[in-house]
């Protein structure tokens, strides 16, 4: 049974995280925040220490969103490359196009706001960016052992093209919300993807 005290902190999470994505995390006010959820300051603090405390687990819950999003029928794929395409897919097609975040990409929004102002957040943001490249470089390294791949391939290096590539898709989808540019990246991905089989 979930308790009122944990409703409300819910409340605070998911309101926080819409207000982080459209305002960013300094526009956005502690009084930002309670008029959006109705509570009072002691109400807030009651269950969090701060505002970096409340962004930490609004980040918690947008990576939340995201990897049910991104990896959505990815294991049912035993074909690693074509898992790399539907997590490309889901990425660029289900998450960047489906304006999830009504302020675009949340991550990709953070990391240029965050850097060179918190380490800490920044850091937590590099993490998960980095986390993906991770995931696709073992990937590639699973199609690699299967025979599928040209050899002497920096897998590392392949996967944070990728990364980088979607970010900065992300990028210039957020100044023109034109669907051309997200699925331009994807047809261009996936025919980079394709150049690199046997």
């Amino acid at each position: 049974m979930v308790t009122k005290g944990a409703e409300t902190k819910q409340k605070v999470i998911d309101k926080s995280l819409h207000l982080f994505s459209v305002k960013g995390y300094y526009n956005t006010s502690i009084n930002n925040i309670l008029v959006a959820t109705d509570l009072t300051k002691g109400g807030l603090y009651n269950h969090f220490q701060n505002k970096e405390a409340i962004w930490h687990e609004a980040y918690g819950q947008a990576v939340t969103i995201w990897k049910n999003i991104v990896f959505d029928n990815i294991q049912k794929t035993d074909d690693p490359l074509k898992r790399i395409k539907k997590a490309l897919d889901n990425n660029l097609r289900n998450y960047l196009g489906a304006d999830v975040f009504e302020g675009g990409c949340f991550f990709l929004n953070m990391l240029v706001e965050l850097s060179g102002q918190s380490e800490t957040m920044s850091k937590c943001v590099l993490k998960g960016i980095f986390g993906f490249s991770e995931v696709i470089a073992r990937w590639l390294k699973e199609a690699d052992e299967k025979d599928m791949l040209k050899p002497d391939l920096d897998f590392t290096e392949i996967a944070q093209f990728i990364v980088v590539s979607i970010n900065g898709c992300a990028a210039l989808y957020a100044s023109t919300h034109d669907p051309k540019v997200w699925k331009l990246t994807l047809t261009q991905l996936n025919a980079y993807i394709n150049g690199l089989k046997v």
